[in-house]
């Protein structure tokens, strides 16, 4: 199961984290947005893109159970870069905190 989701609404493009306890950037929750803005940026259909998170809080920064290990691609400036030069608006839905990359995300949105 992938910890992040898409669904669209119209012509908006949803891209959902599902990674509890608290929406840890890790590799797979990078991944997953890097697919979903790829998705985004080759579907003319798609007019915007919303970020969001279950659970109680946006995302709350790095994996710490990555820590140590070898950064997968890609890395969040990476992705950060890829929401800024998404020639669609990105909006981020922040709900509860938005610490330290999640604030990353929430800033190139």
């Amino acid at each position: 199961m992938s910890v992040i989701t898409t669904s669209r609404q119209g012509d908006v493009l949803i891209l959902t984290s599902d990674n509890p306890p608290v929406n840890a950037l890790g590799a797979a929750v990078r991944q997953g947005l890097a697919a979903g803005l790829e998705e985004a940026k080759n579907d003319d259909s798609i007019k915007a893109v919303v970020i969001t998170c279950a659970g109680k809080t946006f995302f709350a920064g790095a994996d710490i159970t990555e820590f140590g290990k070898p950064m997968q691609e890609p890395s969040l400036p990476v992705l950060v870069d890829e929401i800024e030069a998404l020639d669609k608006p990105v909006i981020a839905a922040i709900h509860g905190t938005a610490l330290g990359g999640g604030c990353e995300v929430a800033l190139a949105s």
